[in-house]
């Protein structure tokens, strides 16, 4: 039986003769906006929800570690990872809580691990991005740009000293280049070096890694070599640069030591390098000079795998224990006396020492740091 008084084709309902066109008209706008609003790109709020709720699905397809110290380099990848992603007003925020002195001239913090100093490729977050936020939070809204004067690697942690004037700045950077501040850093190696105390005088140069194009490190250009048992001169590349190291053994074990460093130059790199190549001790987490051939993760032998209570496929996460645990600068004009500035070392630091069976010498240590702290307040 046909409608009557429906022109629209419309929706029957069994055994009431009624017609729906009116309801379909009805409902139809909403449903075709809604149609469309799924067809269009998310808005940011939506895009944020689902990406935090597949971050969260993938942290729980992951079974949390069992072992506390792969734990604790789980929660180190994640913090390197965080440092390049977080606001600069919450890293400036996270630099003032680290700052071990501070006066009328200089500011010094302590550099945490993973943060490089400038920026450059795939950097999104670095130390020289913050420094007017950070003088802020320091000296009120009105103050001025805090100053590098020097810089330290992306894996190194430890002090690094900034300026409140350009002038200072310079003075200080002067004071490193004519290598009349005295620079003192802590290292864990793999291996003990023979002797244990010492001093690497080896060039260093910077070349293409062997089947790694395009990727340079720096390398040994020794000025001597052996020629049927005798020490002969040999010429070295023109681009080498003159790299001095003192070291000498703080603590031992029978697989791992506890070094003092104090570069007398300052080349790129040149602890590294001295320590690989040079003495065949690398830094305990140095991916990059462990092995000159190849560009992979450290290899460490099974006992050091075993105290540190990792496996060798999880060793890529090791981060580098290098150091600069003091510093000391000559006077500046208006300060009469020399100023010794002092860092600790980063918890992984002193985890990995107490677990490799090494002792970290407290007593210098403290004392200086104490009379440090006390002139700073």
């Amino acid at each position: 039986m046909a409608a009557s008084g429906c022109s629209a084709p419309g929706l029957w309902v069994r055994g009431s003769g009624q017609c729906l066109g009116s309801l379909f008209t009805l409902f139809s706008k909403p449903l075709c906006s809604a149609a469309a609003a799924a067809s269009r790109p998310l808005d940011a709020q939506r895009l944020a929800e689902r990406l935090r709720a597949q971050k969260q699905q993938q942290k729980t397809k992951e079974p949390a570690p069992t072992n506390p110290v792969q734990r604790r380099v789980r929660e180190l990848v994640r913090f390197t990872e965080q440092l390049q992603r977080v606001h600069p007003n919450v890293l400036a925020k996270a630099l003032s809580r680290g700052i071990v002195h501070q006066d009328q001239d200089l500011v010094v913090i302590n550099k945490p691990y993973g943060l490089p100093v400038h920026g450059g490729p795939g950097v999104q977050l670095c130390i020289s991005d913050v420094l007017p936020i950070l003088a802020k939070i320091l000296h009120g809204y009105k103050a001025k740009p805090l100053h590098l004067c020097h810089r330290l690697d992306k894996e190194t942690t430890g002090v690094m000293v900034l300026a409140w004037e350009k002038e200072v700045a310079h003075q200080v950077q002067e004071l490193f280049r004519t290598r009349q501040v005295t620079k003192k850093y802590w290292a864990v190696t793999v291996r003990v070096p023979v002797p244990e105390a010492g001093v690497v005088d080896i060039p260093i140069v910077e070349k293409e890694a062997q089947g790694q194009q395009h990727h340079h490190k720096m390398t040994l250009s020794p000025s001597y070599g052996m020629d049927d048992g005798k020490m002969v001169r040999v010429r070295s590349s023109r681009n080498a640069q003159l790299a001095v190291t003192q070291y000498r053994v703080l603590s031992s074990s029978l697989s791992a030591a506890l070094l003092e460093l104090q570069p007398v130059t300052g080349i790129k790199h040149q602890l590294r390098v001295h320590l690989s190549f040079g003495l065949d001790c690398p830094i305990l987490g140095d991916h990059k000079y462990s092995d000159w051939n190849r560009l992979a993760p450290q290899k460490l032998s099974a006992g050091i795998l075993k105290k540190l209570g990792l496996q060798q496929s999880k060793a890529r996460h090791l981060p580098l224990h290098l150091h600069a645990c003091q510093l000391t600068l000559p006077a500046l004009q208006p300060r009469k006396e020399e100023l010794t500035l002092l860092c600790k070392p980063p918890r992984y630091f002193v985890n990995s020492l107490r677990r490799l069976g090494l002792k970290m010498p407290s007593r210098d240590h403290g004392a200086d740091e104490e009379a440090t702290q006390s002139g700073a307040q």
